[in-house]
């Protein structure tokens, strides 16, 4: 197999890179593999123009790994073509709750492992997302304070980063919520520390869904973890994109924690989400493995 050679512009941070000249909708062997070694140097990874389908999406990010869900409308546009725009409503409660920093489905049993992420309809301003660098995070930490998180365990769940933040939805019936991570599997444990299972480099797992570090008051853990965040999530480790329709990132979920930003809801906006999975030997919950 020969190599390839991307076109690769890295962003003003300590992570990321804009890859132009690659159509993802039909790439070969040797451009992938350039691809997956780039993916895990910088972690995001942005690709401008592609315009794909869903099931190129899908495709692409099947490479990847399986897919623990496949490319599903990030939106606040109804299937009727309804905006919805009204906060008490579930959909923009979700899309709210999504503006703080996290990383994906550490709520599950198995955190993801990345993701394929892609513009279709894009308002006038605002609704940019977010990334943040928990590898460069990790490593700018003083000696004592990464001591002292070194074997620290906290627990992760959506019921919780959703109520705190007053955005939790609406109870059918049965007392469920009957949407996407509200489950009633135990609430997942995991390391404040985590060691990323290709590049072996270790960083931070923490973000909005973090919460009751084991052996701290809740009120102490909860400041602790607010403020590890926000001192984690600051230049040069931010980027934040500015979408175009068209254009498609990949990330890396198990170094980078994301958001997204606020927008005028009644204006429309789909972006198209396909989570790839990540392995139960590396990304299992200490309490699910």
């Amino acid at each position: 197999m020969g190599t390839t050679t991307l076109d690769l512009e890295p962003l003003d941070a300590s992570f990321g890179a804009i890859v132009r000249g690659v159509e993802l909708r039909d790439i070969d062997d040797a451009t992938f593999e350039a691809l997956h070694k780039a993916w895990l140097e910088f972690g995001l990874l942005v690709f401008p123009g592609q315009f794909l389908t869903r099931d190129e999406q899908n495709a692409f990010a099947r490479r990847l790994g399986e897919l623990e869900f496949e490319a599903t409308a990030i939106s606040n546009i109804g299937k009727d073509g309804t905006i919805h725009s009204d906060p008490d409503d579930d959909i923009v409660k979700s899309l709210r709750g999504n503006e703080g920093w996290h990383f994906d489905s550490t709520y599950m049993p198995v955190q993801a492992k990345g993701a394929v992420f892609s513009a279709e309809i894009v308002p006038a301003e605002g609704g940019a997302t977010g990334w943040a660098d928990m590898r460069a995070a990790y490593e700018a930490l003083d000696d004592e304070t990464r001591d002292r998180i070194q074997d620290m365990q906290a627990y992760h769940s959506l019921y919780y980063s959703q109520g705190r933040a007053g955005y939790l939805p609406k109870q059918k019936s049965d007392g469920s919520y009957g949407m996407y991570g509200y489950h009633d599997e135990e609430v997942s444990l995991r390391p404040l520390v985590k060691i990323h299972p290709e590049t072996g480099r270790p960083n931070l797992l923490i973000g909005r869904h973090a919460h009751d570090i084991v052996g701290m008051d809740p009120e102490e853990s909860e400041r602790f973890l607010d403020q590890l965040a926000e001192d984690a999530c600051q230049p040069p480790r931010v980027y934040h994109h500015h979408w175009v329709p068209g254009d498609a990132v990949l990330w890396d979920n198990r170094r980078l924690m994301h958001r997204g930003t606020p927008f005028d809801m009644t204006q429309p906006r789909r972006m198209w989400h396909t989570r790839i999975a990540g392995e139960r030997a590396s990304e299992a919950a200490i309490n699910h493995a």
